[in-house]
């Protein structure tokens, strides 16, 4: 077992990272554990617009700018996959699935969400196959070739602006009746002849030719008349969904599964901190992220210097 940590966080996308920034600037000592790579879903924008200070950056760079940062500042951080965290009182065990055990004075956990998926059959055979989530890794792979994007939100609109920079078509597919993305963004995707659009209507079924995927079936959710749409592949940006199950014992769960906790953050476990989109809340945007980090790794050492 490792020496006792200050803080430990769980997850090291915009909201993780910013809260070992906070408390690393307040003198404590960090580990963050990630499980895939730094930055989490930010690291899917190609185009990052509406943060303060900056006119545009891609969210990689933001990304790596800030994991400098708080490897300037002293953190340290390990790629291992949590499973577990224990409350013994004044400590915490944070387990992993690589077998490693570390001790803490408090958790943050800013497990961050996944990619809601479509629930079709075969779906998750053709992941990497002709369905994918992100335009910034898979676009150059549709360059010239017919896309569909499922969604209607920010996500699905920054995607498919990226998309038809690529693609001959690109193909919205909205289950609502209108597109919920920000109005702006609609007007620069929709200004592009390459983008073509059908809302009210629920993908069906996925579509394969000689094992390989080809395309989709829509359904009008009005009179259930149904549509082939040929195509090379399908982005899915219909949501995220949390992982917060391994942590219920400690902070309680909203319907929906995120951690039921307010601006606070703070949980019914003493020492015991969420952050990020894993948290209820109304609106989750880069921003609001890094100002649970803040809150969160404040309240952390708050905890710590009350209980020396």
């Amino acid at each position: 077992m490792s020496s006792v940590y200050d803080v430990i966080v769980v997850g090291g996308g915009p909201a993780g990272m910013t809260a070992a920034l906070y408390a690393l600037r307040n003198g404590k000592s960090v580990l963050v554990i990630e499980k895939e790579g730094f930055g989490g879903q930010i690291t899917h924008s190609p185009k990052v617009e509406n943060y303060p200070g900056y006119l545009s950056m891609s969210g990689n760079e933001f990304a790596d700018h800030l994991f400098d940062q708080i490897i300037a500042q002293g953190a340290e951080f390990e790629i291992e996959t949590v499973v577990s965290v224990r409350d013994e009182g004044s400590r915490k065990l944070v387990i992993t699935e690589e077998g490693s055990t570390y001790e803490t004075l408090t958790v943050i956990l800013a497990n961050g969400v996944k990619h809601r998926m479509l629930g079709l059959e075969g779906e998750d055979d053709l992941v990497g196959e002709g369905i994918s989530f992100c335009a910034v890794c898979d676009g150059d792979f549709y360059s010239g070739k017919t896309v569909c994007v499922a969604g209607g939100g920010n996500s699905a609109l920054q995607e498919a602006i990226l998309l038809s920079e690529k693609c001959s078509d690109v193909i919205m597919l909205q289950d609502l009746e209108y597109f919920t993305g920000e109005e702006k963004l609609q007007e620069v995707l929709f200004s592009r002849e390459n983008v073509h659009s059908y809302t009210n209507v629920k993908i069906v079924s996925l579509l394969k030719e000689e094992d390989e995927f080809a395309g989709v079936m829509i359904e009008d959710k009005t009179n259930g008349s149904r549509l082939r749409i040929s195509c090379d592949g399908l982005f899915v940006a219909i949501g995220l969904i949390p992982e917060n199950d391994a942590y219920k014992n400690l902070a309680d769960l909203n319907a929906y599964g995120y951690y039921d906790a307010d601006e606070r953050c703070l949980t019914k476990t003493p020492g015991v901190y969420v952050a990020g989109d894993c948290r209820s809340k109304a609106i989750r945007q880069l921003t609001t992220a890094a100002a649970d980090g803040a809150v969160a790794a404040l309240a952390a050492c708050r905890y710590i210097n009350e209980n020396k």
